[in-house]
């Protein structure tokens, strides 16, 4: 479970690159490939993806320098279910 020191700095990062891997098309079979986009539209992503046919049970989001912790499919749940569109789409 992600703590609320790293959920703050998830939020503090939004803007800043990310890197989306681990996420299986159910649909096509095979590995998504999902392009670079900002962490917040990643976390978007991630929480989301099943409803749209995505699993990403195996899905991490890294961003940041080297060393910064990355961002598990639960993470993104907690994060997307806390702070919502409202703040890390911004």
């Amino acid at each position: 479970m992600v703590h609320e020191k790293v959920m703050a700095a998830a939020l503090a990062a939004r803007n800043q690159e990310a890197d989306i891997r681990g996420v299986f098309d159910i649909t096509n079979k095979t590995d998504a490939a999902i392009g670079p986009r900002r962490l917040g539209e990643a976390i978007h992503f991630v929480a989301n993806a099943p409803i749209v046919g995505y699993d990403v049970h195996a899905a991490v989001i890294m961003y940041g320098p080297l060393g910064t912790p990355s961002l598990r499919a639960t993470d993104c749940a907690r994060l997307w279910e806390k702070f919502g569109e409202a703040r890390l789409q911004q």
